[in-house]
């Protein structure tokens, strides 16, 4: 039975399933990347009052989820790359996090498409994205849909763990 999933703009009621998917995608992608203690001590609760600030803020980010039905089984979020190091026209993928029991399904490249779409309409020239090193599942998605490692590496407090990532680009307009 093939199961219908929609890709929408997030809404403040889904802020709770946010916090699930959240907490579930990083305990299962994270587990050799971040503490047991960090990733046992997260709280769903937690993440849906953050992902609640954010979708509500005016100048938050843009928040794309994954549902079937009503249940949020993933979600992304992007807009503008904060330090413009670069110069203008550089979106950011912020976050995209899927319920592990969803994986394999083609629903976090829907999802990335849906970003990648999203930062495109809004005008961005080219998108980055940082996804740690260790994440290959993550890091095979970016590479088949075009997006490349331009060797950038930091090491980045992500929400209280510190995690070495890398920078992908992906170039959004076409020259003619």
């Amino acid at each position: 039975m093939e199961v219908s999933v929609t890709i929408r703009a997030a809404r403040s009621s889904d802020s709770k399933g946010m916090g699930i998917v959240h907490v579930r995608a990083w305990q299962a992608a994270y587990r050799e990347v971040m503490t047991d203690d960090y990733l046992d001590g997260l709280s769903a609760d937690e993440r849906a009052a953050m992902w609640e600030r954010a979708i509500s803020a005016p100048a938050g980010p843009h928040v794309l989820v994954a549902a079937i039905g009503d249940e949020v089984i993933g979600f992304a979020s992007f807009g503008a790359e904060p330090n413009q190091l670069s110069g203008r026209g550089i979106g950011e993928l912020y976050a995209i996090n899927l319920d592990p029991a969803h994986w394999g399904n083609g629903i976090g490249r829907l999802l990335l498409r849906g970003a990648t779409n999203s930062l495109r309409s809004m005008g961005f020239q080219e998108a980055v994205l940082w996804v740690a090193t260790t994440n290959f599942r993550a890091r095979s998605l970016y590479d088949s849909e075009g997006w490349t490692d331009d060797d950038a590496i930091r090491s980045e407090d992500v929400l209280g763990a510190i995690v070495q990532e890398m920078r992908y680009r992906y170039v959004l307009t076409s020259v003619a």
